[in-house]
């Protein structure tokens, strides 16, 4: 069944381009997704979730999907979810929409057949196909110097991806096979020497990708040029790859290799939350703010993996990990379709041209208000469950009478890092939708019908998780 979910929005991108009504189509794929994603949370232990094809006998590769465990299915949920919402959010250019409905469609296949495969080579190329429209939505669809961003993504994903494949296939020589489910059978028997190797390989190679300090300065311009549908998605969805990654692969099977990175890694999430939420502060316009609160949140996801590396049987990261992975994915989507909603309706994302808006627009005022506060991290919302058992798990197993640790330490500034969201987000909500209403601002349109639906789906993820985290904690027991 799995199979399908990937299948599906690849069916619908072919037909809109044989002439199938662009819109409906896409909707109408990203639907029978979401229906199929959900329903799986009730039997995705069954076999028939399971699929495999061969493609290559030597090196044996396959075209292989199941649910590994509970974080691939929390992955598939978020990747249903914000694809549904992102084809439903926006407004395709006049004659361009085969392009802008098939494109999200391609973005979101990429990203489902990431989380869902099960052989470590089209884990990698699934991944791959979907940057290929990434790429074409912002250099033709975007914003801006969209050229000059999408040439600078391309560069740096490509160089990351380059760095990422040599590790991976590094680690598949050493295995015998590009199967994930028995390439776990040499944890632990590989060199030290080439666990630290391989380790430098993928946390660059995947830090690139999730946009580590200091490889993110890609990540802020090109979510501020893209379309509102491939930043919700790529923000929202795909930047998980690299998260998944280091928790899928990474961890189990080269340990100590990333234990001998730990210290320049704590230093590097630490930049991604203090450095980069600083320069979040001085942002004039939303959409670079919301871009670089992006790049800042994936530090505490890193915080989460740091301790898991420092101690292996640490129960609180890995959850605290993938809860935290899809409450971003859920609020930054919803950031990100009402931001493009705003410039819709005002004609301008800067904030110095903003004020007043919830007089008019008391709807996206209110919607918007709960995606920061999810931001910030208000208890109750998704954001809150994940950043909190982030913070627990960093002090997990610790001694006091031992002092501080590096993981410790790391947290402790790590916290600031709420405070500084605090700062930037209640700041661009009280520029935008209080104070006196100006010319931008005083006639703009509220949120319709069709408005309301996306972003509904996403607060509702929000409030569902962040109320009762044990949604998704219990898939991952």
């Amino acid at each position: 069944m799995l199979i399908l979910l990937v299948a599906l929005p690849i069916l619908a991108f072919f037909a809109i381009l044989l002439g199938a009504p662009a819109r409906l189509t896409a909707i109408a794929a990203a639907a029978l997704n979401l229906v199929l994603g959900l329903g799986s949370v009730f039997c995705w232990k069954e076999e028939i979730w399971n699929f495999s094809l061969p493609v290559l006998a030597k090196p044996a590769i396959h075209l292989s999907f199941g649910y590994l465990d509970g974080m691939s299915l929390v992955m598939v949920i978020l990747s249903v979810i914000v694809t549904m919402a992102a084809v439903l959010s926006g407004k395709a250019p006049e004659g361009r929409e085969k392009l802008y409905y098939g494109s999200s469609l391609l973005i979101a296949a990429g990203a489902i057949g990431a989380f869902a495969s099960t052989d470590l080579f089209f884990f990698y190329a699934f991944h791959e196909m979907a940057l290929i429209p990434t790429f074409l939505m912002i250099g033709i669809l975007g914003r801006g110097d969209r050229r000059g961003i999408a040439w600078k993504i391309t560069i740096y994903l490509g160089l990351g991806s380059l760095v990422l494949l040599v590790g991976l296939v590094w680690l598949a020589s050493l295995a015998g096979t590009f199967d994930m489910r028995q390439i776990k059978d040499i944890a632990g028997t590989i060199d030290p020497a080439a666990q630290k190797s391989i380790a430098a390989l993928l946390i660059v190679g995947f830090g690139t990708l999730v946009s580590l300090f200091p490889f993110h300065s890609w990540a802020a311009p090109a979510y501020a040029s893209a379309p509102a549908p491939t930043a919700m998605l790529h923000a929202g969805v795909l930047k998980k790859f690299g998260l998944y990654g280091l928790l899928r692969v990474a961890i189990p099977l080269v340990p100590e290799g990333l234990h001998a990175w730990l210290t320049p890694l704590l230093v590097l999430l630490i930049g991604n939350i203090l450095w980069v939420g600083l320069v979040t502060i001085s942002q004039k316009r939303l959409d670079t703010l919301l871009g670089n609160s992006s790049v800042m949140h994936m530090g505490y996801i890193f915080l989460a993996i740091a301790a898991l590396i420092a101690v292996p049987d640490n129960t609180l990261a890995l959850p605290a990990a993938v809860v935290l992975m899809f409450a971003h994915g859920v609020s930054i989507a919803l950031l990100f379709g009402l931001a493009d909603r705003i410039e819709r309706s005002t004609g301008s994302l800067d904030l110095s041209d903003m004020g007043g808006l919830a007089k008019s627009a008391p709807g996206m005022a209110f919607l918007f208000g709960i995606a920061a506060m999810a931001s910030i991290g208000l208890p109750g919302l998704a954001n809150f469950s994940g950043e909190v058992l982030v913070f627990l798990s960093a002090f997990q197993n610790y001694v006091p009478a031992n002092g501080l640790g590096p993981v410790q330490i790391a947290c402790i500034l790590a916290i600031w890092g709420v405070v500084i969201s605090a700062v930037y987000m209640l700041r661009a909500y009280r520029k935008i939708f209080q104070g006196p209403a100006v010319k931008s601002t005083e006639k703009a349109a509220d949120l319709t019908l069709a408005d309301h639906i996306p972003a509904v789906l996403l607060t509702v993820a929000l409030l569902a998780v962040g109320l009762y985290p044990n949604l998704l904690l219990n898939l991952l027991k």
